[in-house]
């Protein structure tokens, strides 16, 4: 089978597209015919070597996939079910989705939605799923559409697009920040009702500002999360679930004492099955598909690795989809 292989000899790091016998895949009680991937920040990384994402070599990376069951020792699933995985250290520390089988434990996987096809889950992918369960901690704060605007950085990417989509089919009003110049029409097609440069955000800035957010969903991290804070209203609430821009918080504890924001931590990777079933069955119902084609791109395994540097480089927006199956 063909497969993006990672491996370090002779402490080199390097990625390449190579055969590999099917008995070299890792233990588990379910293997996949995987038909779909797609690139994350996290493969990015873990293809570049820019980040020690990967935890064991030789490594196949590729942190989502979903394809069509081929075999099954685990009763939820028989050969020919479709399912999706996220997360779990898939593409890190066990065999990912950039292969065209993969083997795992059935714990990892859950059924594909009605309603959502294989290529439409790998447009969503952990982004969009993460991007969902951040929809899902600001409403069980009980921020609600009228409360006010919500904030959305890293807006051209993944969560931040498919955040946008989410967020506007369901009634909120959405201010997206980016970087990239050329992105307004994008953002205004996915939902977004204004822009706003990130310069605004990633520079450091006063432990309280003026009152303008009733939630926010974060994917950077840093001055930008610290900013954001600063700005929630009273009784807000922040989703961060990202550190594109940094792992620091250079921040106060003013937002959180003086108008009782809430820093609400969003983890996708290790998520309990039955939040990840809810979050699927969510995206099937409350995202637009249509919108998802607004921000896909398609490509093939060979392709995979100049996309991840370039992903990597700020180049690209949205969601790329990666075909695996012949």
């Amino acid at each position: 089978m063909r497969a993006i292989i990672v491996d370090k000899p002779e402490n080199q790091y390097q990625a390449s597209v190579q055969l590999v016998e099917e008995s070299q895949l890792p233990d588990g009680d379910v293997s996949v015919d995987v038909e779909w991937s797609t690139i994350n920040y996290k493969d990015a990384l873990a293809i570049s070597g820019k980040a020690p994402v990967v935890r064991s070599f030789p490594m196949v990376p590729g942190i989502d996939f979903v394809g069509k069951v081929r075999e099954s020792g685990d009763s939820r699933y028989k050969a020919g079910d479709y399912v999706v995985l996220n997360g779990w250290g898939v593409g890190e520390g066990h065999w990912g989705g950039y292969a065209q089988i993969a083997r795992v434990k059935g714990d990892w996987l859950i059924p594909l939605p009605d309603g959502i096809t294989p290529r439409y889950a790998m447009a969503i992918g952990t982004a969009g799923y993460t991007a969902m369960l951040c929809v899902m901690a600001l409403e069980k704060h009980g921020i609600q559409p009228d409360d006010g605007e919500i904030l959305i950085t890293g807006a051209t990417g993944g969560v931040g697009s498919v955040a946008i989509a989410l967020l506007s089919k369901l009634g909120y009003s959405v201010t997206a920040v980016s970087g990239k110049s050329d992105a307004a029409e994008y953002l205004h097609q996915l939902g977004a009702k204004q822009i706003l440069p990130r310069d605004e955000f990633s520079a450091p800035g006063k432990p309280l500002a003026k009152e303008r957010w009733a939630g926010v969903i974060d994917v950077a991290g840093g001055n930008t999360l610290a900013n954001a804070c600063a700005q929630t209203k009273y009784g807000g609430a922040v989703a961060a679930c990202g550190l594109a821009e940094s792992m620091q918080l250079p921040a106060t504890v003013a937002p959180f004492i003086l108008r009782g924001v809430h820093l609400i931590g969003v983890d996708s990777v290790m998520c309990p099955r039955e939040k990840r079933l809810a979050a699927w069955q969510r995206l099937a119902t409350d995202l637009d598909m249509q919108l998802l084609d607004k921000m896909l791109t398609e490509i093939p395994l060979d392709e995979v690795i100049p996309n991840a540097n370039a992903l990597l480089a700020g180049k690209l927006k949205g969601r790329v989809v990666v075909k695996i199956a012949d």
